[in-house]
């Protein structure tokens, strides 16, 4: 016993001081006959049949009379309620046997003529009327049932209502020779098993439920004495005592004994304890020992021990001068009543006080149990782990004092525990504590770079790998891990912390600063929404278009004209072969980041590829032996604001052609603002001209150049006003020396003497004729222009040839550009032209100037002519008789009858044939009235026209001739006198 039972001392013991004089003297005259305690109260029952309540004071509060005649040897009181149970055995006489008489009382009732509390209901128990002694007696919480075990081997088991003696049944359940030891009862909801012992055998029966009516069961053939069987209340075991054991019993049978050798007497389950009585101990070579020790008084000595199984630790024990007659609890503490009538109280110790002595004799796996068995909270239980931990470790016990410590994490400061394990040695350790510390979501960023560091110093992979992996939530610090993990060159992992936790444009700078994969880089921000994609887009778009500038610029192409789709994962081959399922993260490192994608879905990753063939939602194909190849789906667009253009440009420097390739596709949109045009086309046109001067030689310039003239030619030609301003393309061309750009904006701007004057001032006559060629039409000045540029310099005119000089000339006759006096003047300015030059035109204009005037004396003489003849005939009509020969009516045709008119015109009419008649004023010759109207009208035109100085004006300026509108306006008569004729203005 001694070797496996550890001996404490965790209950204060001490007498119960009685001091009032009449309970100490019932208690020491030993007339106690049984005792129970309940409802804060202890019973006691005396051997004349009379009920005495203790109160807290260890005073008798009150007592009654409950049986005439013989001792009461059982009591039980229902805890919570006033009701009290009392058995009692008259004495029988020689004629008739007396049964043991059960009595129910309520306390709380007393009867109004005797003050007794009130008897609800008296029962005999019945035993065959066999006078035999009750051995055993046990009863439900509900008293309705009851069972009482009997010296002769007999068990009565009494149902009904006891409370309101509505009558009982009782039978006689089991009998055999043996004595009844002990009964005790197992409640469930809905079954009732009684356990009964005997001095040789445990037996339990089902007395209601299922099963009931069955004989007993034999659980073990071995019994127990009289006081050794017990409940415990908490798990409804039954507890019995023998020398060897203490045993449990169930109702699947017995449990695991825990083994203590001693006799014993008394038992009683007072929480997590088990409280023996030993009986003096038998003749021996210890009753020598004992007997020396004790004298005369060895024969009395019994052992009063508290033992708790579970922990297998005697928490007290003690010699007693007197025989334990009774064991009880009360007011919380545990009680014997002995043989003399002294009372001894046990009051278990403080937890902390018990704990203590566990300290000191360092059974730290101990405290820790009694501690759990107590409940005591986790927090107070690390204070045990830490010092036990602290103790292994003086020890040297570094790996137990580790797996303390962990346990302790709750309540200890770390870096208590970090300064221990900080020899390389101990690093093991170190790193199962920090490990642990992450796991318990305790870790700060200091910790988290301590771990990593040790990872990295012993180059342990595959821990590296299982820790960044841990599923469940997050348990370091986020950026400390892919910090550290990046400056030990971990990249890989890095990359897979940042994509796992969303962190993506971590993932973008480990894949492109640390890994250098561009290409998966791009991968990546291509799986990611609109929104999310953009700003890894543009910190890095000079990178990803420097090493990837084909795919990079067509994601800039896809996400600036609104085409952007997020990427479904790649196609992936999915290997079923044994060693492709072996290769861990760490094994294929060279090949981790074009891996990565296949760790961690990426965002809008197709997520059916590893379901079921019956469940996915994607084509299948085979493609060698145990390769799946799975193919992505369609992602649903996604509506997104494309930024403007302009915003892309700064990342396309140095490099030219993908800039264009981008501009040139920005360009095709037709929902691009007037400001965005503006901005494409004018850096559309500068890259162009920058390309042209890029390398040497005619053809490449002229290839460029050609794109960039027909840029603007193309804009030029559009409806709407042009993107690129004027400006711009001017001091693009000039910076490029693109002369036909500059032309082609002069010439939007009807600039054509700028253009003509541009080629005439860096000598370029072919440029200056073809310019005179295109837009002389619209601007007839350039020729005389292009004639004083012509005459200017003998170089000049012979390459531009007698003939274009003759041209330009006949041009400048034909429309009359110039007098013939200025056409002199400004080719004598430089004596360039000759004589022979200009003599053809010199020739043709004095020619047609001749004919003019010879035109204009013939009409000059025409004019008089008519005029004469129109003088004479007014004349004649004034002076000499008209003469009427008219035999016909011009009206009607017939013959002319009286009264005739007849007009000056030489019309004659019938007088009927005139609609008017003949007026005082005289009439008009129907017939010439049109006529003259019109003649009338043309004359008032004429004479209001003449008060109308803004016509002349008009006419005058918009006229080629000035001379002749002068002589036209003359010629209507409006310049006479008194015609209010405007006066002409030079």
């Amino acid at each position: 016993m001694a070797l496996t039972w550890r001996s404490f001392d965790f209950f204060n013991a001490s007498q119960v001081k009685i001091t009032d004089d009449d309970t100490r003297a019932f208690f020491e005259s030993n007339d106690i006959s049984s005792v129970c305690s309940g409802s804060d109260s202890l019973f006691l029952g005396s051997y004349d049949g009379l009920v005495r309540i203790v109160g807290p004071s260890w005073k008798v509060l009150r007592s009654f009379q409950a049986y005439d005649h013989g001792p009461i040897t059982h009591m039980r009181q229902v805890e919570g309620t006033s009701l009290l149970v009392t058995v009692a055995e008259e004495p029988s006489s020689a004629d008739a046997t007396n049964p043991p008489v059960l009595k129910v009382w309520a306390l709380d009732k007393p009867a109004k003529k005797t003050g007794i509390p009130t008897c609800l209901s008296t029962v005999s128990i019945n035993n065959g009327k066999k006078p035999f002694p009750i051995s055993a007696f046990t009863a439900t919480e509900d008293l309705s049932q009851l069972a009482v075990g009997f010296a002769n081997g007999a068990v009565t088991v009494i149902r009904g209502d006891l409370i309101h003696d509505l009558g009982t049944k009782q039978r006689i359940i089991y009998e055999s020779d043996e004595p009844i030891t002990g009964v005790q009862l197992h409640v469930d909801a809905s079954l009732t098993t009684l356990f009964v012992a005997t001095t040789s055998r445990i037996l339990k029966l089902v007395i209601s439920g299922k099963g009931h009516g069955q004989p007993p069961r034999t659980v073990e053939d071995n019994g127990c004495g009289v006081g050794c069987m017990a409940v415990d209340k908490k798990t409804g075991d039954i507890v019995v005592a023998r020398d060897d054991a203490v045993y449990y019993y169930t109702m699947d049978g017995r449990g695991p004994p825990a083994a203590y050798e001693a006799p014993k007497k008394l038992i009683e389950v007072y929480q997590d304890y088990i409280a023996l009585v030993s009986p003096p101990t038998p003749a021996g070579e210890s009753e020598t020992m004992r007997r020396h020790f004790w004298g005369a008084t060895a024969d009395s000595i019994f052992t009063f021990t508290l033992i708790h199984p579970d922990l297998r630790i005697i928490a007290h024990s003690e010699s007693v001068l007197s025989d334990v007659k009774h064991i009880f609890q009360l007011w919380g503490d545990l009680h014997i009543l002995t043989q003399d009538g002294k009372v001894f109280r046990y009051h278990e110790k403080p937890l902390q006080q018990r704990l203590e002595m566990l300290y000191q004799r360092n059974l730290y796996s101990l405290a820790v149990e009694v501690a759990q068995k107590c409940g005591m909270d986790a927090q107070q239980q690390n204070v045990i782990f830490r010092k036990y931990g602290d103790y292994l470790y003086q020890k040297g016990n570094y790996n137990e004092a580790m797996t303390q410590y962990i346990k302790a994490i709750g309540s200890t400061e770390p870096s208590q525990v970090i300064r221990k394990f900080l020899d390389t040695q101990r690093i093991h350790n170190l790193i199962e504590y920090l490990e642990e510390l992450h796991e318990h979501h305790r870790a700060t960023s200091d910790h988290t770079t301590l771990l990593l560091n040790c990872y990295a110093k012993l180059k342990d992979i595959d821990k590296l790998e299982k820790f960044i992996k841990s599923p469940g939530d997050l348990k370091f610090d986020l950026d400390t891990a892919i910090s550290m993990c990046r400056q030990g060159g971990y990249y890989d992992q890095a990359a897979y912390l940042a994509k796992k936790h969303g962190e993506n444009d971590l993932v973008v700078d480990i894949l492109i600063e640390d890994s250098k994969a561009y290409d998966e880089a791009l991968d990546f921000i291509c799986h990611l929404d609109p929104e999310t994609s953009y700003p890894s887009l543009m910190k890095y778009a000079r990178v990803l278009i420097e090493h990837c500038p084909k795919d990079a610029t067509q994601v800039f192409i896809d996400y600036y004209t609104g085409k952007y789709r997020p990427r479904v994962q790649p196609s992936v081959v999915v290997n079923d072969s044994p060693a492709a399922s072996n290769g861990g993260f760490a094994a294929g490192a060279a090949n981790a980041v074009q891996n990565l994608s296949n760790l961690l879905p990426l965002p809008y990753m197709n997520t059916s590829a590893v379901a079921p063939a019956g469940q996915q939602g994607v084509a299948r194909q085979t493609v060698g032996d145990g390769d799946l190849v799975l193919g992505p789906e369609e992602v649903p667009s996604l509506k997104y604001t494309p930024p403007r253009p302009r915003t892309a440009f700064s990342s396309f420097i140095d490099h030219p052609d993908e800039f264009i390739v981008f501009l040139e596709a920005c360009l095709k949109e037709d929902s691009l603002s007037e400001a965005d045009k503006t901005d494409l086309y004018t850096t559309l046109f500068e890259m162009y001209l920058h390309k042209s001067t890029e390398k040497k030689g005619d053809d490449h310039r002229e290839q460029w150049e050609k794109k960039a003239k027909a840029l603007i030619e193309g804009v030029s030609g559009q409806a709407a006003k042009p993107p690129i301003e004027n400006s711009n393309v001017l001091l693009l061309s000039h910076l490029s020396d693109f002369r036909d750009g500059t032309t082609l904006v002069k010439e939007q701007s009807g600039l054509h003497f700028d253009i003509f004057r541009s080629y005439t001032s860096a000598k370029d006559t072919r440029g200056a004729i073809k310019a005179l060629r295109k837009y002389g039409p619209v601007e007839p000045q350039l020729y005389p222009a292009a004639l004083a540029y012509l005459t200017s310099d003998a170089r000049v005119l012979d390459d531009a040839g007698p003939d274009e000089l003759a041209a330009i000339l006949a041009r400048i006759d034909k429309d009359g550009l110039m007098a013939p006096l200025q056409v002199v003047q400004t080719l004598s300015k430089n004596a360039v032209a000759t004589m022979g030059m200009i003599k053809p035109y010199l020739a043709q204009r004095i020619e047609r100037e001749r004919r003019d005037i010879a035109e204009n004396r013939r009409d000059v003489a025409a004019f008089r002519a008519e005029t004469d003849q129109r003088r004479a005939e007014m004349a004649d009509l004034g002076a000499r008789p008209a003469v009427f020969q008219a035999t016909r009516c011009a009206q009607c045709a017939l013959p002319l009858e009286l009264p005739t008119v007849h007009f000056l015109c030489k019309h004659s009419f019938h007088q009927r044939c005139l609609r008017g008649g003949m007026g005082d004023d005289g009439g008009e010759c129907p017939l010439c009235a049109r006529d003259n109207a019109t003649i009338r009208a043309l004359k008032k035109s004429q004479e209001e026209n003449a008060e109308r100085h803004e016509l002349f004006r008009d006419d005058l300026e918009r006229s080629e001739d000035r001379f002749k509108t002068v002589a036209e306006w003359f010629g209507r008569g409006v310049m006479t006198a008194g015609s209010g004729a405007p006066r002409v203005v030079e």
